[in-house]
């Protein structure tokens, strides 16, 4: 009878869905920890890009100064009030307890199901790679609504401040929104990019995680602990930074842009569209605008994360990741 009611108790700690509660539950705490950065990281991915005048419908090129990382942080606060550094927190923790719930579970899946990869085997790079980019594409495929209104409210304190009117109210007010102009369709207005740069953050997040924690275990003293999470996430972080920024300018001035009344948007037709008009207007090096503050943000994070999500899993008697 005891061993059967341990047995039941493992079944039930290694299950989908605790796994699922515990991941987003890390993911809270490293995005409220780092939140600031992130909505830093959003204002400065916008500047520079094409606007529409207010009497003529004309675009035109936004002639405001461009500002660094901590210029504009410090301009947020001055301005908006040091709690606008949080604008679109609830959207954002929303979105984590779907998109990082989705792909940590759905990366063990593939893992050790569908490429069936032994305990304590050396992790095969492809095999990494391709688990990576399936899970954090899914996962972001089914949190983009959330993204979109998270993306939108950490805009609307320039917005005010360049006399424009409000866009949203809430994170419930602009999911309303968005629904009543563009449909269930509109929900996931930007939904290729953002795809494409979850696929390409957490090939090298997850991947890169996977691997370094294998490989420090086996080739070094260190022993599964929080030390050895912290080096791993640390490269981790920087691994997917590098490859994720691209993606995110192009995914936030996509999910940024204002829409015709058929939800239709009025600076890109599409993902490609705006990243030939960024390269041809800004440079190749706009498309790592914001970089340092993603990667100031993403090591952070992703040691927050990592930390604590294995902590957890250690506390609740869940196997190592």
């Amino acid at each position: 009878m005891g061993f059967g009611y341990s047995n039941r108790n493992h079944e039930k700690s290694e299950s989908f869905m605790f796994k699922y509660f515990l991941s987003s539950c890390a993911a809270s705490v490293a995005e409220t920890a780092t939140y600031p950065l992130d909505i830093t990281k959003t204002r400065l991915q916008i500047q520079g890009e094409t606007t529409i005048g207010k009497s003529d419908g004309v675009h035109s090129r936004n002639n405001i100064k461009s500002r660094g990382m901590l210029h504009t942080a410090v301009g947020i606060v001055k301005d908006e009030g040091v709690f606008k550094l949080w604008q679109g927190i609830t959207p954002a923790i929303y979105r984590h307890f779907v998109y990082s719930g989705c792909r940590m579970t759905f990366y063990e899946i593939f893992r050790e199901k569908v490429l069936q990869r032994k305990p304590h085997e050396s992790p095969s790079i492809w095999k990494s790679v391709l688990c990576g980019s399936a899970s954090g594409g899914l996962g972001q495929f089914l949190a983009s609504p959330a993204d979109l209104v998270k993306v939108q409210m950490q805009m609307e304190g320039k917005r005010r401040l360049e006399g424009h009117p409000p866009r949203v109210q809430s994170a419930w007010h602009a999911f309303r929104k968005i629904l009543a102009e563009g449909g269930i369709g509109g929900l996931w207005k930007g939904w290729v990019p953002n795809v494409q740069r979850a696929a390409l953050v957490n090939m090298g997040d997850l991947t890169t995680y996977d691997n370094s924690k294998h490989f420090i275990l086996t080739h070094s003293s260190l022993k599964d602990d929080w030390l050895t999470h912290m080096i791993a996430s640390s490269c981790s972080g920087l691994v997917a930074a590098t490859l994720g920024t691209p993606a995110d300018v192009i995914k936030t001035r996509v999910m940024n842009q204002p829409t015709d009344s058929r939800g239709k948007g009025l600076f890109y037709k599409s993902s490609i569209d705006c990243l030939l008009k960024t390269v041809h207007q800004e440079g190749f090096m706009a498309l790592y605008k914001g970089f340092v503050p993603i990667w100031t943000r993403m090591a952070p994070w992703s040691i927050t994360f990592w930390v604590t999500y294995e902590e957890l899993r250690r506390l609740c008697g869940v196997s190592s990741f």
